[in-house]
């Protein structure tokens, strides 16, 4: 069965190379040409993956982004940026987005993103940690849902993918690489600092003394340890 991949982006000659061009891949493509609509049609129908661009009219793709993960949507998300400041990379992984893609960008780059980011959901599908218990942090990964003390928290798709990565491998040092590789489908041209910014934001939202981190720990120019 065909991948289902919802193209939001108001340029109309971006929205027709792009539906050739996954048509052509084997994806079955719909797109909406504005924020409002793209936000309506992402939560009306079960979509494997959103590429959805940040400077739409009505709503940019922030705030449609941040509003499908509060409802529940855990499509995988590619956001298209025309804007090269970390700071706008950030805001898009922060709030729910699983990566980005600044434009201009090759065909083939946009295609192996695709490829690379529906591996890893076949992935996670089969993943064999469900639930799991540390401290007062109670995790269901199958549902998606983390509480801290009785109070539920919000992570992003990206946060829990890693969470559950160091989870199921507790006690052992886990190379930068490594998580390059498996949680983000990388093998190369990825920063590792990456890793480190989602490594500090889970820290934030679990650890009791974020600087001074009980579970999440950094081994220098290695990597990363949970420890229960």
């Amino acid at each position: 069965m065909s991948h289902r991949i919802l193209l939001v982006e108001d340029e109309p000659g971006l929205v027709l190379t792009l539906t050739d061009l996954l048509t052509a891949e084997g994806y079955d493509v719909e797109s909406a040409t504005d924020g409002p609509s793209g936000l309506a049609r992402a939560l009306a129908a079960p979509f494997d993956l959103l590429i959805l661009d940040v400077m739409l009219p009505g709503k940019n793709g922030f705030d449609v982004c941040r509003e499908l993960r509060q409802q529940g949507c855990d499509a995988v998300v590619l956001m298209l940026t025309a804007k090269t400041q970390v700071v706008d990379r950030v805001v898009g992984l922060k709030l729910g987005a699983d990566d980005y893609l600044t434009k201009p960008f090759e065909p083939a780059e946009l295609l192996a993103r695709l490829e690379a980011l529906l591996r890893r959901v076949r992935k996670d599908a089969s993943a064999l940690q469900a639930t799991f218990q540390f401290a007062d942090v109670e995790i269901d990964f199958e549902r998606g849902s983390v509480v801290k003390a009785g109070h539920p928290l919000a992570l992003a798709g990206k946060e829990l993918q890693l969470l559950r990565y160091l989870v199921e491998r507790r006690g052992k040092v886990v190379p930068r690489e490594e998580l390059l590789e498996t949680v983000w489908q990388y093998h190369s041209g990825v920063s590792s600092r990456t890793v480190d910014v989602h490594i500090a934001w889970l820290r934030q939202k679990l650890e009791d003394n974020p600087q001074s981190p009980r579970h999440i720990h950094t081994l220098r120019g290695v990597g990363y340890r949970f420890v229960p």
